[in-house]
């Protein structure tokens, strides 16, 4: 059994960080249902506060959803009046997303929660950082390696 270590649970890499994000979305979660978010609903608002009024097609870009599964949540967020919704003026296949004055007005309560999720982590301010900048790296790294793979196909 020695010469499968690799194959110890503990080992992995994919589950160290498929448990490490169950842990942080689940308190991100609990957080954000108390103002009637859900954590994708909030990626997309974070999305917005930095860069308002884009397309449903940006916000799947940026968000790596497809627009199939953003459509209902915009949707939800727009009933919740937090964004608005319209069609393209030259295209009207194209869907712009914007905040309204209750979704710009959720920035400071929503800065609020990402305080305490980052305190209940229980890194110091290098650590999470640091963390948060490994992980950047390796999906760039991950990016990189498939767009190789995909030019060698």
């Amino acid at each position: 059994m020695s010469n499968y270590k690799n194959l110890r649970l503990d080992q992995q890499l994919c589950f160290a960080l498929y448990s490490a994000t169950h842990a942080v979305t689940r308190i991100y979660r609990e957080h954000l249902s108390k103002i009637g978010l859900t954590y994708p609903q909030y990626l997309v608002l974070l999305v917005l506060w930095q860069e308002n009024e884009q397309t449903v097609k940006s916000l799947a870009d940026k968000l790596n959803l497809d627009s199939a599964t953003l459509t209902p949540l915009l949707k939800r967020l727009a009933s919740a009046g937090f964004v608005s919704r319209e069609r393209g003026m030259v295209d009207e296949r194209e869907v712009y997303i914007s905040l309204t004055e209750a979704g710009k007005n959720l920035k400071e309560t929503v800065c609020q929660i990402q305080q305490s999720v980052s305190c209940e982590t229980g890194l110091n301010e290098f650590e999470y950082f640091e963390l948060r900048n490994k992980l950047h790296h390796l999906l760039e790294t991950m990016q990189l390696g498939q767009q190789k793979k995909a030019q060698c196909a």
